[in-house]
């Protein structure tokens, strides 16, 4: 059972899911830990966002990688249940007036298109600094890689960068189920689908309108 609430229009198969999740480039990390106490009593929530790196190659589904500051109590506490990453894709305010349905009934409302995943796993705490420079490089080459003149990590003193390792702590996610819900304004008629394509591009937002035609029906 989804724990997401996801309308027959906005699901998506297992190759989509699969597709969307190597889009994602940080979430929130979301914990039940007993550093995350809401009470003396209680076990609470502790939240992180982070970058964060897709590795099929870890896991039956994979693993997303990440880090976390050493000082950040997050990692310290023992996880109760399972950990859970929440992922944003592209989103927008969608107006009523943009649909041609406006003028012929009224019968529309302001919604938000947007596309997001629920991502669970187990948690695993990586404190080794080989397993850190790794992943630092992999995500400096994942988001330096198109730039005309990327920073490396090997730009920075060694000495500096072996300080910076010490500063964090590696965390992975293997992942057990996803959940992901693309709301991209399918549950509309073609012509509102053409208004909010030209309304978003107007407004500035290219990328959702891009999704929005990306997953017109």
């Amino acid at each position: 059972m989804s724990l997401m609430y996801i309308p027959e229009h906005f699901a998506l198969d297992a190759a989509q899911t699969a597709q969307f999740l190597t889009t994602v480039v940080a979430g929130d990390l979301v914990t039940a830990t007993d550093d995350g106490l809401v009470t003396a009593t209680d076990d609470g929530l502790a939240a992180t966002f982070l970058p964060l790196l897709l590795d099929r190659d870890q896991g039956r589904n994979g693993s997303f990688l990440g880090h976390l500051a050493r000082n950040n109590a997050q990692w310290k506490g023992a996880v109760h249940g399972e950990a859970l990453v929440i992922a944003h894709g592209p989103d927008a305010y969608v107006s009523p007036s943009w649909y041609p349905s406006k003028a012929e009934h009224g019968r529309v409302v302001p919604t938000w298109d947007h596309s997001t995943a629920h991502v669970y796993g187990a948690l695993v705490v990586h404190d080794d600094e080989a397993w850190l420079d790794s992943l630092v490089r992999r995500l400096t080459e994942r988001h330096e890689s198109g730039r005309a003149h990327p920073w490396s990590v090997d730009d920075a003193p060694a000495k500096y960068m072996d300080g910076q390792l010490q500063a964090i702590v590696g965390v992975e996610i293997v992942i057990s189920r996803v959940e992901v819900q693309v709301k991209m304004s399918q549950n509309r008629p073609a012509a509102d689908i053409d208004g909010v394509v030209s309304g978003l591009a107007h407004d500035g937002f290219q990328d959702v309108a891009a999704m929005v035609e990306q997953w017109r029906p």
